[in-house]
């Protein structure tokens, strides 16, 4: 305390004698300390969480999410330090515009000027302490959703471009385009799009809607409110690949916490893989050990796999007392063998993946063989691919082989034993995972790692995929309906058809929707269609060259033939 309260007074001086000192670099030396001063604090408030096994973070709800964790500068700043992250921004905010403060995502300057856009939440009811909100769109959102689905059906993202030139925020919009810019390798343009959109999200929340608290849920069967699911998912797509996993992991403790029960996006299968990346191994092991016991996480393979690897890393850590090394290392073990012996099509692709040659007794035992893969149930396929597939690097390292080879002889000796365990497992196997729940084909979808799409069923890969909305629930609840376009093949004329193929909105009889309010919205659109259609007519008309045929200048034919 003492040193805190001096410091004011010594940096009060020496802003007083700053006119006659060089420039700005007193100021600048200030803020690095400022800097220097709170990574030290969060550094030893870590440590001594760490060290009590949790103890400050095990009296908080285990979804608890924290707001300053969601962003991911102060990740960026505890590896990189402050002045490699903001560079000069520091001076500039002082003179910038006010904007709102949002704890998703910060907006940028770049971003179009931000209006209502017909978006509201609604609280829909409170039951034993948890409150259920709901997205609405109003009126004017539900004209511009109708005119989305009519860019989506006609193939061209410039429809798109287009709509959101027209509605800068509107979200569906935002996350179709973000799609089409991420397969066209533009990473910046697509994380920028996300953005964009939860900056949209964020803007209508309820005033009651929290965040942190654990206790908002969202109804995943509203079409609403699956944008908001997406656009945080892709959103932490893109935090894993840019380094930033602690931040990830919030944002993933956030969607679960929406809907904890159905997990509508299967976050439960990408949850420990970003809990290791963090090295958040006290709040996997802790996740563990309170769901177990009712949603049976051992049962997913990437539990099963993860949470003795996050014990054996902390059997690695020198400050823990040797008795919390101990039963680490005891736990490790013991769940690293259950899950060898419950999952034994893991082991051979992972060691693949990893470039690691297993030794004789493994390939030439049936356990580990081929035989373990091609017996599994095609559900169980898609989990233990999707496992590999995304966790193999976290495995390649020598100590976590060499602890890994070690308990496979083990099992290997439980095998050979006709110990009851593998018996018994086996059986499992085989009752369980016959098919997989629409949720974890979403999660497949969504993750885009060629090892588990791969292996998804035909009747997930036949149907068409929007990135807008993957795999709707087949239970959803519609608030309201896109209205039926109205179609006349018998009596259109071949012009109509051909201004049609133009443009998909023309209808040349002049068929106006008589609803009320609706009619002089459809009349006005139509005169738009029908203004668009000629200009575009007329501009082609124009470009319209005729190549002159080649003259005969030369009638004894000394051409050549090709």
């Amino acid at each position: 305390q003492p040193v805190s309260s001096n410091k004011p007074r010594k940096k009060k001086k020496k802003r007083k004698t700053k006119k006659a000192s060089a420039g700005d670099t007193l100021e600048d030396n200030d803020l690095e300390d400022i800097d220097s001063l709170l990574e030290k604090i969060e550094d030893t408030n870590g440590l001594s969480q760490q060290t009590q096994s949790g103890g400050i973070a095990d009296s908080r709800p285990l979804l608890y999410v924290e707001h300053r964790n969601l962003n991911p500068e102060n990740e960026l700043k505890r590896y990189f330090g402050a002045r490699a992250v903001l560079g000069d921004q520091r001076p500039r905010q002082r003179q910038r515009q006010y904007v709102r403060s949002t704890w998703l995502t910060a907006p940028k300057n770049t971003w179009p000027r931000y209006s209502k856009t017909g978006i509201a939440m609604q609280l829909v009811e409170s039951r034993r302490g948890v409150q259920y909100f709901t997205f609405e769109h109003h009126r004017e959102y539900q004209q511009v959703q109708f005119k989305f689905l009519d860019a989506v059906e006609s193939m061209d993202p410039n429809n798109i471009v287009l709509l959101l030139q027209m509605n800068p925020y509107h979200v569906d919009s935002l996350l179709q385009l973000s799609d089409v810019c991420r397969m066209q390798e533009d990473q910046e343009m697509a994380r920028d799009l996300i953005e964009r959109a939860l900056y949209s999200l964020e803007c209508a929340f309820h005033p009651v809607f929290s965040l942190t608290s654990g206790s908002c849920r969202l109804d995943y069967r509203r079409p609403e409110n699956r944008a908001f699911y997406l656009a945080l998912f892709k959103h932490l797509m893109f935090l894993e690949k840019r380094g930033c996993p602690r931040t990830a992991l919030e944002f993933c403790k956030l969607i679960l916490s929406l809907d904890p029960e159905n997990d509508p996006l299967c976050v439960l299968l990408l949850i420990d893989f970003l809990a290791l990346r963090a090295r958040e191994y006290g709040f996997l092991t802790r996740m563990f050990q309170e769901w177990e016991s009712h949603r049976n996480l051992s049962q997913l393979p990437n539990f099963a796999f993860s949470v003795p690897l996050a014990y054996f890393f902390l059997s690695q850590q020198e400050e823990r007392s040797e008795l919390e090394l101990s039963q680490a290392r005891e736990r490790a073990a013991r769940l690293i063998q259950l899950a060898l012996i419950m999952f034994p099509s893991v082991l051979m692709p992972l060691l693949d993946h990893c470039s690691v040659q297993a030794d004789a007794r493994v390939t030439s035992h049936a356990f580990f063989g081929l035989n373990a893969q091609i017996s599994q149930p095609p559900a169980l396929n898609q989990l233990t691919s999707l496992y590999v597939g995304r966790t193999h690097s976290l495995w390649k390292d020598p100590a976590v082989m060499a602890w890994l080879e070690t308990n496979v002889h083990e099992v290997l000796s439980k095998v050979d034993a006709r110990d009851p365990l593998v018996e018994e497992c086996e059986h499992k196997r085989k009752m369980r995972y016959q098919s997989a729940p629409r949720n974890i084909y979403r999660h497949v979808i969504l993750s885009e790692l060629k090892e588990a799409t791969a292996a998804l069923p035909l009747e997930v890969t036949s149907q068409p995929v929007m990135g807008f909305d993957p795999l709707p629930p087949l239970d959803s609840i519609i608030s309201y309906t896109r209205p039926e376009r109205t179609n006349h093949p018998s009596n259109e004329s071949t012009l109509s058809l051909f201004f049609r193929s133009l443009l998909p909105n023309f209808n040349l009889q002049g068929d106006i929707r008589h609803d009320g309010d609706e009619e002089a919205g459809a009349g006005q659109d139509l005169n738009q269609g029908v203004n668009r259609l000629m200009a575009a007519m007329r501009d082609m008309l124009a470009n319209i060259q005729f190549q002159e045929p080649p003259r005969d200048d030369n009638p004894d034919g000394d051409a050549d033939w090709d």
